[in-house]
């Protein structure tokens, strides 16, 4: 292992940090001097803005100058270590605005609560970094609009990869370039569209970047003013869920906005290498060619298809059996009562009953994490149908979380094809997903990661029940910190958040936000011992 290799890359990653760090210091610099009698770095969150990138800038260029001489030694295990340890100490340096901020919320902290909003803050930004999208925040409109920012923009940034952009900035960086790559970008492969690593990376941040600013524009069409529209295609694209509203999209009320919301999800839950390649090369074969992206539509048009007949003939849970749903967040039944009416008058026909299946359907199966309807009081089979399409997310090459549709969809087959062996046992038959079948290797590495997937889920959803008082909240928690989709159901559901979670069930959760983004391979290979002997 060269550690000198693996601390020169992370220095750089400090150094586009600091960078990036200058334009929420902007906005909160913007807010000081726009009070009256106002002036530069007057606030707090200024001051946390600035000091959060002298400290990424120093230790960055520090790391930079004591490792220069190992910086073109390329390997397999640095690519891992990089990814692994380049998003622990990014996420550190993004909490410190977070963490001040909260620290002055709380007033004069002791340890418990210095601990405490360390915690918090940590967790809020590994939520954005990795696109998951659960909150510790309950009034998101209280924050700072240089915080707000911060909050899309980490979704932005942990969507496409910081890494990978990295990778299209600094070619040089040397180290195990394509391990990077292969450990920060989702699906089984990372498909090259350039023989240079640094192009391809180019290309997947232009397409991101496109598609961003075009939802931006139209949003802004429905109403949103330029922060409100940005932050939602921040988060839409990277799949991530962070509104600037505490009622998340249902607060704008708008159907256009949510429509043009489920567009983009569903846009962003698709492989990036297949929106370059319809986009610029009008390659149409490659989406009919693409079975994964027949399997992600399939499954979106039937789920939809099945909630919006479900709400339309059945409604809402009954009253009584939706309160008792909510153990780890009772609510005071008066309030319970006009929650439950309000979201009752939402569903007055079939075309609301499919705007609101179809924004909640694709958000789930995209785990971006958007709501505009809590989805608590829905039956109990809906309910079940979104926690299964937390696990399965978006394909392989998009900015969605979970298991991914082609990972799914291999699982699926492989499955098939050893049933029908039992009775024709000298059959064979490839396994295909797109144009080329798959080597058995890869199969093998798919089925591999459905099981470790499946088995840190139970694990991490023991562990949590130690820390939450039912179940469901358990559970589903743990579902949608490791799938990085956000809300889950009952304590953590829609109208919820998880700040009322203990500190060691957080940083259970937070382990399993970093398992689900990096795919969990890049971060159990770096934990195990012999990984870091020389």
């Amino acid at each position: 292992m060269n550690r000198g290799a693996v601390l020169y890359a992370i220095g750089r990653l400090l150094q586009i940090l600091a960078v990036i760090l200058f334009v929420p210091l902007g906005i909160s610099v913007w807010d000081d001097l726009a009070r009256p009698g106002g002036t530069a770095l007057e606030s707090s969150e200024s001051l946390a803005f600035a000091a959060a990138i002298v400290f990424s800038l120093v230790a960055g260029t520090l790391l930079e100058w004591l490792t220069r001489r190992h910086r073109y030694d390329p390997g397999v295990r640095e690519g891992f270590a990089i990814v692994t340890l380049g998003w622990v100490s990014l996420t550190l340096i993004g909490a410190i605005p977070f963490f001040v901020w909260m620290l002055e919320q709380r007033g004069a902290p002791g340890p418990v609560a210095v601990l405490g909003a360390f915690t918090d803050a940590y967790f809020e930004v590994m939520s954005g970094f990795t696109t998951t999208g659960a909150t510790i925040i309950p009034d998101v409109e209280a924050l700072p609009r240089g915080l707000l920012f911060w909050r899309a923009l980490t979704h932005w940034l942990g969507g496409m990869g910081i890494i990978t952009l990295a990778l299209a900035i600094f070619p040089a960086m040397g180290v195990g370039g394509y391990q990077m790559f292969r450990g920060e970008v989702p699906g089984p492969s990372a498909d090259r569209l350039r023989p240079r690593l640094r192009e391809t990376a180019a290309i997947l941040w232009g397409v991101y970047a496109l598609l961003t600013g075009v939802q931006t524009g139209l949003l802004m069409l429905g109403g949103m003013n330029l922060l409100d529209a940005l932050c939602h295609a921040f988060a839409t694209m990277a799949t991530g869920g962070f509104s600037t509203r505490n009622a998340s999209i249902g607060a704008y009320g708008s159907a256009y906005i949510d429509w043009v919301i489920v567009l983009f999800m569903f846009l962003a839950g698709m492989n990036f290498v297949l929106h370059y390649r319809l986009l610029f090369r009008r390659d149409w074969r490659a989406l009919r060619e693409d079975r994964e992206f027949h399997f992600y539509f399939g499954t979106a048009a039937l789920a939809v298809l099945a909630t919006t007949v479900a709400l339309w003939l059945g409604g809402l849970q009954s009253p009584q059996h939706a309160a008792a749903s909510f153990q780890a967040a009772p609510r005071e039944p008066a309030a319970f009562a006009a929650h439950y009416e309000r979201e009752a008058a939402k569903l007055d026909g079939p075309a609301a009953a499919l705007r609101y299946a179809a924004f909640q359907v694709v958000s789930v199966l995209t785990t971006t994490g958007f709501c505009t309807a809590d989805f608590d009081l829905w039956p109990p089979a809906i309910g079940l149908l979104l926690v299964v399409l937390m696990f399965w997310g978006g394909c392989a090459g998009s900015t969605g979380g979970g298991m991914k549709m082609i990972r799914v969809l291999v699982t699926l087959k492989a499955s098939w094809r050893e049933l029908k062996k039992v009775v024709r046992p000298r059959l064979v038959s490839p396994l295909k997903v797109r144009r080329a079948p798959l080597q058995e290797p890869m199969v093998a590495n798919i089925v591999a990661f459905f099981v470790l997937f499946v088995g840190l889920f139970v694990v991490c959803s023991l562990l949590m029940s130690a820390f939450v008082p039912d179940l469901v909240t358990a559970v589903t928690s743990v579902a949608a910190c490791i799938g990085n989709v956000g809300p889950g159901l009952a304590g953590v559901g829609a109208t919820q958040h998880y700040a009322w979670i203990p500190a060691a069930g957080k940083w259970v959760l937070i382990l399993c936000m970093l398992l689900g983004r990096l795919e969990i391979f890049t971060v159990l290979v770096v934990l195990r011992p012999s990984f870091w002997r020389r």
